[in-house]
């Protein structure tokens, strides 16, 4: 039997054992797994956002419900890669699947009461949850795959990810086809979401701890098996005066900050019931499209990885630029007052015609321009190194700045700020972040080869890290 030497523990690894990308432990079946837990919680919470106002006639509870949700996911965002190093995979992302079954569920009791204090504190907790989950599918999405193929990983991932908010966007659209009329979804939609939320925390279950996952070269994700909560608070407090990280922090900010004006303000104001459901389909398949395409940039475009990460920048820049053009043409034709006086014309997918046409192609386009946006993000996270530990802390940091944003962008609409201001907010924010990032992949990423050479000592043994020597001792 041939054995290979394992790239961080220097321990012998079998060849015949782990040449295969379909083993259990392999980072495909890892990454494909938290894809599919993904698909199952966010991506219907992604659906049933997408709706506008949660699915509701008026937008109050969701908005003010999702407040409280980015809130608390900004805080246990930046906490959540800490707490992932402490309790490991199958503890946080269960934990955290098991808040969106609530979240749901507290719309279907919304739907009957229409008391907003239980969505409210449900979103809440939900942020707390959703912290712990994204957290651990960040330092999964961005350590386990190998250094030269990471950008592929994300897209498979986002595009398993995203096909929930494809299956998600099917159930209003299906149960409501016959509800022309109607502007609130009926129980059956949220118990359908309930349902898979519930199937994801399951298999969240599945998903084996970094150290336990070995790619086909035999090198492990991470050799530190377990941290502590000093450690963690130490590292977690050393990011806000990472500049690496306050590079990042414009980007993080406006990621999910237009997540409010899209899904209320075209998606929830251009569109009836049933249209909404099917745009949705649409704007998360965009979502599918733009992380492959992104993902082969990003990994195809040039042999030097600082090349393709710029190249990546630059083609989102250029694309969101055209979007966000075509957004300001749009938003030129109806405001706030147009909405809630009901003068403006709701479109509906099989009676507005050539009207139905440019909203929906824009709506679609802002779907693509999301995924491009955070998988090209997530690339340069994932590029500044390859260790779990240190990844969940700079995952956990941009999740909890973008939920942060998010919180302050779902209150601007509660507060009726104009759909022209926010329009232009997001475009400012979007476009004043690929001039930091790509001063970031410039001064802070590495191609491969120089990354092998700065892993060795001139012994040629491989070099741990200051992170890996706090963690074991």
């Amino acid at each position: 039997m041939v054995e290979n030497e394992d790239q961080e523990t220097g321990s012998p690894v079998s060849k015949t054992t782990h040449n295969s990308l379909f083993r259990y432990n392999s980072p495909l079946i890892q990454v494909g797994l938290i894809g599919i837990v993904c698909f199952c919680c966010p991506g219907m919470f992604n659906a049933l956002s997408g709706m506008g106002g949660g699915g509701q006639v008026k937008h109050t509870a969701a908005n003010n419900a999702n407040t409280a949700l980015y809130t608390t996911f900004a805080v246990f965002g930046i906490l959540g890669g800490g707490i992932y190093n402490i309790l490991g995979p199958r503890l946080t992302l269960f934990a955290g699947c098991s808040t969106y079954i609530l979240y749901a569920g507290s719309f279907l009791y919304y739907n009957h009461y229409q008391h907003q204090g239980f969505a409210i504190v449900a979103g809440a907790i939900l942020g707390i949850g959703a912290g712990l989950l994204w957290a651990g599918q960040g330092a999964i999405m961005t350590s386990y795959p190998p250094t030269h193929r990471k950008g592929t990983y994300i897209s498979m991932f986002w595009s398993i990810f995203n096909m929930g908010g494809v299956i998600g966007g099917l159930i209003p659209f299906g149960m409501n086809y016959n509800r022309e009329t109607a502007v609130t979804v009926n129980d059956g939609t949220y118990i359908g979401f309930m349902v898979f939320m519930t199937i994801g925390t399951v298999i969240s279950l599945t998903i084996l701890h970094p150290s336990k996952v070995i790619r086909n070269d035999g090198s492990r994700c991470t050799n530190v098996k377990y941290s502590n909560v000093v450690t963690e608070f130490i590292e977690i407090s050393k990011l806000f005066r990472n500049w690496k990280m306050l590079l990042i922090a414009p980007a993080a900010w406006g990621s999910n900050f237009f997540y409010t004006y899209q899904f209320n303000n075209v998606n929830g104001a251009l569109f009836n019931l049933r249209t909404r459901g099917l745009n949705n389909v649409f704007y998360w398949g965009a979502q599918m499209f733009g992380s492959v395409m992104i993902g082969q940039i990003m990994d195809f475009s040039f042999k030097s990885r600082k090349k393709r990460g710029l190249a990546g920048i630059s083609v989102v820049a250029v694309l969101g630029t055209g979007i966000w053009i075509g957004g300001l043409m749009n938003q030129r034709g109806y405001n706030y007052h147009d909405v809630q006086n009901k003068t403006v014309k709701i479109l509906d997918f099989r009676k507005s015609g050539s009207d139905f046409a440019g909203p929906f192609v824009l709506y679609f386009s802002y779907g693509l321009l999301d995924a491009m946006f955070q998988s090209m993000i997530y690339w340069v996270i994932g590029a500044l190194a390859d260790d779990s530990v240190i990844l969940s802390r700079y995952v956990g940091f941009y999740k909890g700045i973008q939920s942060a944003g998010g919180a302050v962008a779902w209150q601007i609409d509660a507060h009726k700020v104009p759909y022209m201001t926010q329009l232009i907010v997001n475009w400012g924010l979007t476009t004043i972040s690929y001039p930091l990032l790509a001063l970031l992949v410039i001064k802070a990423v590495k191609d491969e080869d120089k990354v092998a050479e700065d892993d060795k000592t001139p012994s040629g043994f491989p070099k741990r890290s200051n992170d890996e020597f706090i963690n074991s001792t």
